[in-house]
Protein backbone atom coordinates (compact mmCIF):
# COMPACT_ATOMS: atom_id res chain seq x y z
CA UNK A 1 0.00 0.00 0.00
CA UNK A 2 1.32 3.30 -1.17
CA UNK A 3 -1.46 5.73 0.29
CA UNK A 4 -4.40 6.16 2.72
CA UNK A 5 -7.09 9.26 2.03
CA UNK A 6 -8.88 10.18 5.40
CA UNK A 7 -10.58 12.94 4.33
CA UNK A 8 -14.16 10.68 3.65
CA UNK A 9 -15.99 9.16 5.94
CA UNK A 10 -13.94 5.43 5.29
CA UNK A 11 -10.24 5.69 4.26
CA UNK A 12 -9.43 5.42 0.51
CA UNK A 13 -6.22 2.83 0.22
CA UNK A 14 -4.14 3.42 -2.59
CA UNK A 15 -1.71 0.74 -3.99
CA UNK A 16 -0.20 3.11 -6.45
CA UNK A 17 1.84 7.08 -6.91
CA UNK A 18 -0.66 8.79 -8.87
CA UNK A 19 -4.30 8.98 -9.92
CA UNK A 20 -6.19 11.23 -12.43
CA UNK A 21 -8.58 13.69 -10.67
CA UNK A 22 -11.38 11.93 -12.05
CA UNK A 23 -10.86 8.88 -10.44
CA UNK A 24 -9.57 10.25 -7.23
CA UNK A 25 -13.24 11.92 -7.08
CA UNK A 26 -15.00 8.60 -7.94
CA UNK A 27 -12.82 6.68 -5.50
CA UNK A 28 -14.15 9.80 -2.58
CA UNK A 29 -17.91 9.07 -3.91
CA UNK A 30 -17.28 5.20 -3.06
CA UNK A 31 -16.08 6.41 0.43
CA UNK A 32 -18.90 8.69 1.13
CA UNK A 33 -21.54 5.25 0.55
CA UNK A 34 -23.60 5.04 3.98
CA UNK A 35 -23.17 1.23 2.71
CA UNK A 36 -19.63 1.15 1.80
CA UNK A 37 -17.48 -1.06 4.38
CA UNK A 38 -14.38 -0.47 6.22
CA UNK A 39 -12.47 1.11 3.16
CA UNK A 40 -12.20 1.59 -0.27
CA UNK A 41 -9.33 0.19 -2.06
CA UNK A 42 -7.51 1.06 -5.21
CA UNK A 43 -5.57 -1.23 -7.17
CA UNK A 44 -2.10 -0.33 -9.24
CA UNK A 45 -3.56 0.46 -12.17
CA UNK A 46 -6.80 2.04 -11.30
CA UNK A 47 -8.10 4.89 -13.46
CA UNK A 48 -11.65 6.91 -14.32
CA UNK A 49 -14.24 4.62 -15.17
CA UNK A 50 -18.03 4.69 -14.98
CA UNK A 51 -19.41 5.70 -11.29
CA UNK A 52 -16.36 3.19 -9.99
CA UNK A 53 -12.57 3.80 -10.66
CA UNK A 54 -11.67 0.65 -13.09
CA UNK A 55 -9.26 -0.98 -11.26
CA UNK A 56 -11.30 -0.49 -7.69
CA UNK A 57 -12.80 -2.78 -4.86
CA UNK A 58 -15.58 -1.54 -2.71
CA UNK A 59 -17.43 -4.46 -0.02
CA UNK A 60 -20.93 -3.15 0.48
CA UNK A 61 -23.56 -4.45 3.43
CA UNK A 62 -26.93 -5.45 1.71
CA UNK A 63 -27.17 -3.99 -1.75
CA UNK A 64 -25.42 -4.54 -5.10
CA UNK A 65 -24.25 -1.80 -7.51
CA UNK A 66 -24.32 -2.74 -11.11
CA UNK A 67 -21.87 0.26 -12.57
CA UNK A 68 -19.66 -1.72 -9.52
CA UNK A 69 -18.97 -4.10 -11.65
CA UNK A 70 -19.58 -2.87 -15.43
CA UNK A 71 -20.68 -3.40 -18.47
CA UNK A 72 -18.70 -6.28 -19.42
CA UNK A 73 -19.50 -8.89 -16.75
CA UNK A 74 -16.76 -11.52 -15.89
CA UNK A 75 -14.36 -9.95 -18.52
CA UNK A 76 -10.77 -11.81 -17.44
CA UNK A 77 -8.20 -13.40 -18.71
CA UNK A 78 -6.82 -17.08 -19.79
CA UNK A 79 -3.76 -18.52 -20.05
CA UNK A 80 -2.36 -22.10 -20.92
CA UNK A 81 1.50 -23.02 -21.51
CA UNK A 82 2.58 -25.45 -24.02
CA UNK A 83 5.17 -28.18 -24.38
CA UNK A 84 6.90 -26.43 -27.23
CA UNK A 85 10.02 -24.03 -26.82
CA UNK A 86 10.48 -22.85 -30.54
CA UNK A 87 8.33 -21.87 -33.61
CA UNK A 88 9.52 -21.04 -36.99
CA UNK A 89 8.24 -17.51 -38.40
CA UNK A 90 6.20 -18.98 -41.58
CA UNK A 91 4.35 -21.78 -38.92
CA UNK A 92 3.86 -18.81 -36.50
CA UNK A 93 2.12 -16.58 -39.47
CA UNK A 94 -0.43 -19.92 -40.47
CA UNK A 95 -1.37 -20.13 -36.95
CA UNK A 96 -2.35 -17.01 -36.35
CA UNK A 97 -3.93 -17.10 -39.78
CA UNK A 98 -6.24 -20.55 -38.82
CA UNK A 99 -7.03 -18.32 -35.72
CA UNK A 100 -8.20 -15.72 -37.23
CA UNK A 101 -10.37 -17.52 -39.63
CA UNK A 102 -11.77 -19.33 -36.53
CA UNK A 103 -11.90 -16.55 -34.10
CA UNK A 104 -14.43 -13.25 -34.92
CA UNK A 105 -13.15 -9.96 -33.48
CA UNK A 106 -14.22 -7.04 -32.85
CA UNK A 107 -18.44 -6.62 -33.58
CA UNK A 108 -18.36 -9.84 -35.72
CA UNK A 109 -20.04 -13.04 -34.13
CA UNK A 110 -20.51 -16.66 -35.69
CA UNK A 111 -22.64 -16.93 -38.21
CA UNK A 112 -24.69 -20.11 -36.78
CA UNK A 113 -25.04 -20.92 -33.45
CA UNK A 114 -22.53 -23.02 -31.21
CA UNK A 115 -23.44 -25.98 -29.52
CA UNK A 116 -25.38 -25.72 -26.53
CA UNK A 117 -23.59 -27.46 -24.40
CA UNK A 118 -20.88 -25.01 -24.69
CA UNK A 119 -23.06 -22.00 -22.63
CA UNK A 120 -23.17 -22.50 -18.90
CA UNK A 121 -25.26 -24.62 -17.29
CA UNK A 122 -27.01 -22.07 -14.12
CA UNK A 123 -30.19 -20.51 -13.70
CA UNK A 124 -31.03 -17.63 -15.53
CA UNK A 125 -33.17 -14.71 -15.96
CA UNK A 126 -35.54 -12.85 -17.73
CA UNK A 127 -32.43 -11.15 -20.09
CA UNK A 128 -30.50 -14.06 -20.74
CA UNK A 129 -33.52 -15.80 -21.80
CA UNK A 130 -34.45 -13.11 -24.36
CA UNK A 131 -30.51 -12.86 -25.25
CA UNK A 132 -29.29 -16.56 -25.11
CA UNK A 133 -29.92 -17.50 -28.60
CA UNK A 134 -27.76 -14.47 -29.84
CA UNK A 135 -25.67 -15.63 -27.45
CA UNK A 136 -24.84 -18.99 -28.91
CA UNK A 137 -23.30 -16.68 -31.95
CA UNK A 138 -21.37 -15.00 -29.49
CA UNK A 139 -19.71 -17.07 -27.53
CA UNK A 140 -16.29 -17.92 -28.66
CA UNK A 141 -15.96 -14.71 -30.18
CA UNK A 142 -12.88 -11.95 -29.01
CA UNK A 143 -14.44 -9.00 -29.14
CA UNK A 144 -12.34 -5.03 -29.30
CA UNK A 145 -11.37 -2.51 -27.66
CA UNK A 146 -8.18 -4.36 -25.69
CA UNK A 147 -9.00 -7.69 -25.51
CA UNK A 148 -6.41 -10.01 -27.60
CA UNK A 149 -5.53 -13.49 -28.26
CA UNK A 150 -1.73 -13.82 -27.95
CA UNK A 151 0.97 -16.26 -28.31
CA UNK A 152 3.90 -15.20 -25.96
CA UNK A 153 7.22 -17.08 -25.17
CA UNK A 154 7.74 -17.38 -20.83
CA UNK A 155 11.01 -16.83 -19.38
CA UNK A 156 10.46 -20.91 -18.62
CA UNK A 157 11.68 -21.11 -22.52
CA UNK A 158 7.86 -22.19 -23.12
CA UNK A 159 5.52 -20.94 -25.16
CA UNK A 160 2.59 -19.55 -23.82
CA UNK A 161 -1.26 -19.22 -24.99
CA UNK A 162 -3.06 -16.16 -23.77
CA UNK A 163 -6.78 -14.67 -24.16
CA UNK A 164 -8.26 -11.38 -22.91
CA UNK A 165 -12.06 -11.53 -23.09
CA UNK A 166 -15.56 -10.95 -21.30
CA UNK A 167 -19.24 -11.48 -21.24
CA UNK A 168 -19.45 -9.64 -25.11
CA UNK A 169 -22.94 -8.33 -25.82
CA UNK A 170 -24.87 -10.30 -23.55
CA UNK A 171 -23.11 -8.79 -20.52
CA UNK A 172 -23.66 -5.60 -21.99
CA UNK A 173 -27.49 -6.27 -21.93
CA UNK A 174 -27.57 -7.44 -18.45
CA UNK A 175 -25.55 -4.70 -16.62
CA UNK A 176 -27.52 -2.10 -18.81
CA UNK A 177 -30.88 -3.48 -17.76
CA UNK A 178 -30.34 -3.76 -14.43
CA UNK A 179 -28.88 -0.29 -13.95
CA UNK A 180 -31.67 1.28 -15.78
CA UNK A 181 -33.85 -0.60 -12.79
CA UNK A 182 -31.84 0.69 -10.12
CA UNK A 183 -31.80 4.13 -11.42
CA UNK A 184 -35.47 3.89 -11.62
CA UNK A 185 -35.88 3.09 -8.64
CA UNK A 186 -33.50 5.46 -6.89
CA UNK A 187 -36.20 7.85 -5.51
CA UNK A 188 -37.89 5.63 -3.83
CA UNK A 189 -34.65 3.79 -2.35
CA UNK A 190 -33.07 4.71 0.78
CA UNK A 191 -30.25 6.56 1.44
CA UNK A 192 -30.71 8.76 -1.33
CA UNK A 193 -27.89 8.59 -3.81
CA UNK A 194 -26.45 11.37 -6.29
CA UNK A 195 -27.61 10.69 -9.98
CA UNK A 196 -24.01 12.29 -11.08
CA UNK A 197 -22.32 9.86 -9.22
CA UNK A 198 -24.05 6.99 -11.57
CA UNK A 199 -23.91 4.26 -8.46
CA UNK A 200 -27.58 3.51 -8.02
CA UNK A 201 -27.97 0.18 -6.34
CA UNK A 202 -30.29 -2.71 -5.92
CA UNK A 203 -30.88 -3.85 -1.88
CA UNK A 204 -29.73 -7.40 -2.32
CA UNK A 205 -32.36 -9.09 -1.04
CA UNK A 206 -34.73 -7.82 -2.91
CA UNK A 207 -36.31 -9.47 -6.36
CA UNK A 208 -34.19 -6.93 -8.59
CA UNK A 209 -31.21 -7.24 -6.76
CA UNK A 210 -31.05 -11.55 -6.81
CA UNK A 211 -32.31 -11.38 -10.27
CA UNK A 212 -29.10 -9.27 -10.77
CA UNK A 213 -27.02 -10.90 -8.79
CA UNK A 214 -28.11 -14.49 -10.83
CA UNK A 215 -27.84 -13.22 -13.68
CA UNK A 216 -24.27 -11.79 -13.20
CA UNK A 217 -22.74 -15.16 -12.13
CA UNK A 218 -24.52 -16.68 -15.22
CA UNK A 219 -22.54 -13.98 -17.79
CA UNK A 220 -19.04 -15.01 -15.32
CA UNK A 221 -19.52 -17.94 -16.23
CA UNK A 222 -20.73 -17.30 -19.88
CA UNK A 223 -17.48 -15.21 -20.04
CA UNK A 224 -15.36 -17.85 -19.28
CA UNK A 225 -16.87 -20.55 -20.84
CA UNK A 226 -16.30 -18.01 -23.89
CA UNK A 227 -12.40 -17.74 -23.23
CA UNK A 228 -12.46 -21.20 -22.78
CA UNK A 229 -13.58 -21.89 -26.41
CA UNK A 230 -11.22 -19.59 -27.82
CA UNK A 231 -8.60 -21.33 -26.24
CA UNK A 232 -9.53 -24.51 -27.64
CA UNK A 233 -9.23 -23.32 -30.87
CA UNK A 234 -6.10 -21.59 -30.59
CA UNK A 235 -4.85 -24.65 -29.26
CA UNK A 236 -6.54 -26.69 -32.09
CA UNK A 237 -4.38 -23.83 -34.99
CA UNK A 238 -0.92 -24.19 -33.04
CA UNK A 239 -1.46 -28.31 -33.09
CA UNK A 240 -2.60 -28.17 -36.62
CA UNK A 241 0.31 -26.49 -37.60
CA UNK A 242 3.09 -26.56 -35.32
CA UNK A 243 3.05 -30.34 -34.63
CA UNK A 244 3.03 -32.92 -31.70
CA UNK A 245 2.46 -30.30 -28.66
CA UNK A 246 0.81 -30.99 -25.35
CA UNK A 247 -0.93 -28.12 -23.13
CA UNK A 248 -0.88 -27.92 -19.09
CA UNK A 249 -4.54 -27.33 -17.50
CA UNK A 250 -5.90 -24.20 -18.04
CA UNK A 251 -5.87 -20.82 -15.65
CA UNK A 252 -8.53 -18.65 -15.53
CA UNK A 253 -9.02 -15.40 -13.67
CA UNK A 254 -12.04 -12.63 -13.89
CA UNK A 255 -12.02 -8.86 -13.16
CA UNK A 256 -15.55 -7.69 -12.96
CA UNK A 257 -17.69 -9.61 -10.61
CA UNK A 258 -19.59 -9.44 -7.41
CA UNK A 259 -19.61 -11.90 -4.77
CA UNK A 260 -20.33 -12.72 -1.48
CA UNK A 261 -17.17 -13.19 0.84
CA UNK A 262 -16.27 -12.55 4.26
CA UNK A 263 -13.49 -9.76 5.34
CA UNK A 264 -12.98 -8.75 8.79
CA UNK A 265 -14.92 -10.80 10.32
CA UNK A 266 -18.37 -9.33 8.28
CA UNK A 267 -20.07 -11.21 5.32
CA UNK A 268 -20.11 -8.34 2.73
CA UNK A 269 -20.60 -8.00 -1.02
CA UNK A 270 -17.29 -7.08 -2.53
CA UNK A 271 -17.23 -5.62 -6.16
CA UNK A 272 -14.07 -5.99 -8.22
CA UNK A 273 -14.44 -3.73 -11.45
CA UNK A 274 -10.91 -4.33 -13.14
CA UNK A 275 -9.55 -6.16 -10.46
CA UNK A 276 -9.11 -9.99 -9.35
CA UNK A 277 -9.10 -12.05 -6.60
CA UNK A 278 -5.93 -12.78 -4.77
CA UNK A 279 -6.88 -15.53 -2.42
CA UNK A 280 -3.37 -16.73 -0.87
CA UNK A 281 -1.94 -19.09 -3.28
CA UNK A 282 -4.66 -18.36 -5.86
CA UNK A 283 -3.04 -18.39 -9.51
CA UNK A 284 -3.78 -14.92 -11.48
CA UNK A 285 -2.71 -13.26 -14.39
CA UNK A 286 -1.71 -9.63 -14.63
CA UNK A 287 -1.49 -8.88 -18.69
CA UNK A 288 0.79 -6.33 -20.11
CA UNK A 289 0.81 -3.50 -22.75
CA UNK A 290 1.07 -5.02 -26.35
CA UNK A 291 4.90 -5.80 -26.51
CA UNK A 292 5.95 -5.96 -22.88
CA UNK A 293 5.92 -8.96 -20.47
CA UNK A 294 2.66 -10.43 -18.89
CA UNK A 295 3.28 -11.98 -15.34
CA UNK A 296 1.59 -15.62 -14.01
CA UNK A 297 0.85 -14.67 -10.27
CA UNK A 298 -0.17 -16.34 -7.26
CA UNK A 299 -2.20 -14.04 -4.30
CA UNK A 300 -0.54 -13.47 -1.06
CA UNK A 301 -4.46 -13.07 0.57
CA UNK A 302 -3.86 -9.32 1.80
CA UNK A 303 -6.65 -8.84 3.77
CA UNK A 304 -6.62 -4.62 3.32
CA UNK A 305 -6.88 -4.94 -0.47
CA UNK A 306 -9.87 -7.47 0.35
CA UNK A 307 -7.66 -10.16 -1.37
CA UNK A 308 -7.48 -8.24 -4.50
CA UNK A 309 -4.88 -7.39 -7.02
CA UNK A 310 -4.64 -5.49 -10.09
CA UNK A 311 -6.13 -6.66 -13.59
CA UNK A 312 -3.93 -5.46 -15.81
CA UNK A 313 -1.13 -3.09 -16.61
CA UNK A 314 -2.76 0.33 -16.32
CA UNK A 315 -2.94 3.21 -18.89
CA UNK A 316 -1.56 7.05 -19.23
CA UNK A 317 -4.92 7.80 -21.44
CA UNK A 318 -7.89 6.55 -22.62
CA UNK A 319 -8.33 4.79 -26.14
CA UNK A 320 -10.10 8.20 -27.37
CA UNK A 321 -7.49 10.47 -25.86
CA UNK A 322 -4.40 8.06 -27.54
CA UNK A 323 -6.32 8.52 -30.78
CA UNK A 324 -6.11 11.81 -30.61
CA UNK A 325 -2.65 12.59 -28.84
CA UNK A 326 -0.55 9.85 -30.35
CA UNK A 327 0.57 9.53 -34.35
CA UNK A 328 0.60 6.56 -35.59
Amino acid sequence: MKTVITSEPIPIKLWLDDLEPGAMAQAKNLANLPFAFRHVALMPDAHQGYGMPIGGVLATRGVVIPNAVGVDIGCGMCAVRTSLTHIETDTLKRVLAAIRAGIPVGFAHHKKPQAADRMPDLPAGPVIDREYRSARKQIGTLGGGNHFIEIQRGSDGRLWLMVHSGSRNLGFKVAGHYNRIAVSLAKKLTPRIPKSWQLAFLPEDSQEGRQYLTEMRYCVEFAYANRALMMERVKEALADEAGPVQFDPIINIAHNHAAPEKHFGSRVLVHRKGATRADKGLAGIIPGSQGSESYIVRGKGEPESFRSCSHGAGRRMGRNEARRRLDL
